[in-house]
């Protein structure tokens, strides 16, 4: 059941014992400026470093905080969506747990949803990450708003804010790889994005390197849009007309200067089985990302595991759809 005038805020931390303390303090502060009811919701993505006890020490002190406990790590946006499921407020607001995001920056957020808008995403401002991850991050961008046409600017920001019709929306999606922003603007009527501050990460590292941030380009890619099957099917025909060009042109030459320009013609025949070889490992490559998907989705197995779930006896939750068994047939 949802709460009238309820703000949820829904954060996923994977090992950030360091921040924990910190970051329940200025979001308990920055909440309760907005002088309207509030919850934290925390989820322990299946950390190792020391974060439940935090966690479970937040919960027991401050009634807002509620504990979100997984039994592994199963990645972000897994665990946002198990924030989702236990949420109530009438306005979602996700957050990473790194502090890079200012929580200070949610009342912002909250004003602007008075707008009538369904989602505020946010653009952080004078990035302070590395040149490398910046440039990553570039790509991703460019590349997710080409291929699916959802024209927002940093994908990689989670602080976000988001309708309740939104987040029921999402929670009634069952695929397995879920990206939280694209998935909510495919939902949304009206979408909006601000700039919010961007601060140094203090303690910790950061989860995301070059290669699990390349990674993630190619599983947003292929869960959100068919556009590289598309675009795989042009290259192929862009490859075939340029072999049977190139092969024209080496038959004419060959009638020019003999036999014995380029080799006899036998490096350039590897060049050519090269190129095929090469197209055809990558379609193959992306099929297998598909089908690979395929077999996820009907397997039906749970997004996530809850292990266990401290202060949501405070409020009437909303089923967790998360856990529900498959249906029988």
């Amino acid at each position: 059941m949802n709460t009238p005038g309820l703000v949820s805020i829904v954060i996923p931390l994977f090992n950030e014992s360091e921040n924990l303390d910190e970051l329940v303090n200025r979001c308990l502060a920055a909440c309760r400026r907005m002088q309207r009811p509030f919850e934290i919701i925390l989820v322990d993505d299946g950390s190792s470093d020391g974060s439940d006890t935090r966690i479970e020490q937040a919960a027991g002190t401050h009634p807002e905080v509620i504990g979100v406990f997984l039994n592994r790590n199963y990645g972000q946006h897994a665990a946002v969506m198990a924030g989702f499921d236990q949420c109530a407020g009438e306005i979602v607001v996700t957050l990473d747990a790194d502090l890079q995001n200012p929580p200070e920056e949610i009342p912002r957020l909250v004003d602007h949803m008075q707008e009538g808008i369904d989602v505020v995403g946010s653009v952080r401002a004078h990035r302070q990450d590395r040149l490398s991850r910046r440039l990553a991050s570039a790509l991703i961008n460019r590349a997710v708003q080409k291929s699916t046409g959802v024209m927002m600017h940093d994908y990689g920001c989670m602080l976000c804010a988001y309708r309740r019709h939104i987040v029921d929306a999402m929670r009634s999606c069952h695929e397995r790889s879920t990206f939280i922003p694209i998935l909510a603007n495919s939902f949304a009527r009206g979408t909006t994005e601000i700039e919010v501050r961007h601060e140094a990460r203090r303690r910790g590292s950061s989860k995301y390197g070059l290669i699990k941030l390349l990674s993630l380009l190619f599983d947003l890619l292929t869960s959100m849009t068919t556009a590289p099957l598309r675009l795989l099917g042009i290259t192929g025909a862009v490859v075939s007309v340029a072999g049977i060009g190139f092969g024209l042109l080496l038959l004419l030459m060959r009638l020019i200067f003999g036999a014995q320009w380029a080799a006899e013609g036998v490096f350039t025949l590897f060049a050519i089985l090269f190129i095929f070889v090469g197209a055809q490992f990558i379609g193959m490559g992306l099929l297998g990302e598909y089908i690979g998907r395929i077999y996820h989705d009907v397997r039906r197995r749970p997004r996530y595991f809850v292990l266990k779930v401290l202060g949501n006896e405070r409020r009437d939750r909303p089923a967790a759809p998360g856990n529900d068994p498959p249906p029988s047939k």
